[in-house]
């Protein structure tokens, strides 16, 4: 099968492999579609732990596919040759307390396709037995608007959706994100959605910025050196009831409580680069604002088939954030339009 291997930073190849053969307990996963997400354009281009000449490994997490082959042990389960699947990517070790809460994206121990073992940027990857045990499979039906590259995107939006969950953004809230990549444009889908007055979008690219308006001419951008002005000008000097960090930038995280109403609530949802991961934050902003401060990571199993099926009944429509699809021939062309930024989502479809 034809495969993209990773080497390290910025090194990479497409080869032909053998075709995986599926263990009595796993399954094999035929790939439809592999989108390129923030993760892996990291990982690109400065490498990951363990990925070496040596010990290459292929990159995707955002997976959706036909079932190919079941083993003997993984009939039970239910899948079946042919089963349109979407596969939530973090699966837990099953026995620790956060698995047994249902947080299995949390464990200390938790595996991932594409980023500690291999992914889907491959014609073929097998599932293991424990995600096959833990759900990490979702069926879908392909049609009516429904395709296997907006089944694949459900895999971010899912973070996104865990970040929303902590933020109770209520009707009448306004809501500033920073950031206006595929992922600050689904924090402003779900803010739409649970009727916020004000939703407004900031980021230093203006690019990007008219894509926002674009998707969505509700949603309100700004682009300049006066954020906290514009903000206020917008709330009538209240501030936001919710801001999203949607970057990895220090100082929009510094920034932000600033921003803030009383009571307002803020998700640093974009992780920070190492060594940049301390940030000066005002106490007696928190202090005498009330403010709420949150983080999120990944994105439990509810949390994945909620957003599925969000997707699939057309309350979310992701269809703006599909920039292109490309073979996995194009991996040159793919690779590079994602690492430059280039539109939103690109996908590899096979």
């Amino acid at each position: 099968m034809k495969a993209l291997l990773f080497y390290g930073p910025n090194s990479y190849e497409l080869k032909e492999i053998p075709k995986p053969k599926p263990g009595k307990g796993e399954l094999l996963l035929k790939v439809k579609a592999a989108a390129i997400c923030g993760s892996d354009v990291r990982m690109i281009r400065n490498g990951y732990r363990g990925v070496t000449r040596e010990t290459p490994r292929i990159y995707g997490h955002e997976i959706a596919g036909i079932v190919e082959e079941v083993g003997e042990r993984a009939w039970d389960a239910g899948y079946r040759p042919g089963d349109a699947v979407a596969v939530a990517p973090n699966m837990g070790c099953g026995v620790c307390d956060m698995c047994v809460s249902g947080n299995t994206h949390l464990c200390s121990g938790y595996k991932a396709f594409g980023i500690n073992m291999d992914g889907g940027f491959a014609e073929y990857v097998v599932i293991p037995e424990i995600a096959v045990r833990q759900g990490n499979l979702v069926r879908i039906t392909i049609g009516d608007g429904m395709t296997f590259s907006k089944a694949a995107v459900v895999e971010p939006l899912s973070c996104v959706y865990n970040g929303f969950e902590k933020l109770n953004i209520r009707p009448n809230d306004t809501v500033l994100i920073i950031g206006s990549g595929p992922i600050g444009i689904m924090h402003a889908m779900l803010a739409k959605m649970a009727g916020a007055s004000k939703v407004m979008v900031n980021d230093l690219n203006e690019e990007r910025l008219k894509l926002v308006s674009d998707f969505d001419p509700f949603f309100l951008t700004y682009h300049g050196d006066d954020l906290k002005g514009y903000v206020m000008e917008q709330t009538g000097s209240r501030g936001v009831d919710v801001c999203i960090t949607a970057c990895p930038a220090p100082s929009a995280q510094a920034a932000s409580l600033d921003l803030l109403a009383v009571n307002g609530r803020v998700n640093f949802f974009g992780g920070l680069p190492a060594g940049k991961d301390r940030v000066e934050l005002s106490t007696n902003l928190i202090h005498y604002k009330q403010l709420v401060v949150t983080g999120s990571a990944r994105a439990s199993l509810r949390q994945y088939r909620t957003c599925m099926r969000l997707v699939e009944s057309g309350v979310l429509k992701l269809d703006g954030i599909l920039s292109a699809e490309y073979p996995l021939t194009d991996f040159e062309k793919t690779v590079t339009a994602a690492v430059n930024g280039e539109k939103l989502k690109h996908i590899f479809v096979f």
